[in-house]
C-alpha cells in the first residue's frame, strides 16, 4: 500500500525529470539516437521511483502520461527561446 502523497509526489516528479530532457531532445533529429536517449533514459529512473514507492503496476498509464508532458513542455520552453 502507498501513501496518499506517493502518487502526485511521483508524477511531479516524473513531469521535473522530463522537463531538461524535452529540452534537449529538441535539439535532435527526430528519431535519431540523441532523440530516443532523451525520451527514454528517464523511464527506468520513473520505474524505479514507482516500485519504491509501493505504487501500483495500475498507475504507470499515469506515470507514462506525466513523462510526456514534462517532454512536451520542455519541448515548447526550447522553441520559444
Amino acid at each position: 500500500m502507498y501513501s496518499f502523497w506517493a502518487l502526485p509526489g511521483l508524477i511531479l516528479i516524473a513531469v521535473i525529470i522530463n522537463l531538461p530532457l524535452g529540452y534537449l531532445r529538441q535539439n535532435y533529429e527526430k528519431f535519431s539516437f540523441g532523440w530516443y536517449f532523451y525520451v527514454h533514459i528517464s523511464i527506468p529512473i520513473i520505474i524505479y521511483l514507482r516500485v519504491k514507492s509501493g505504487c501500483s503496476w495500475k498507475f504507470i498509464p499515469l506515470t507514462l502520461g506525466s513523462a510526456v508532458v514534462g517532454q512536451i513542455l520542455g519541448g515548447r520552453i526550447n522553441k520559444r527561446r
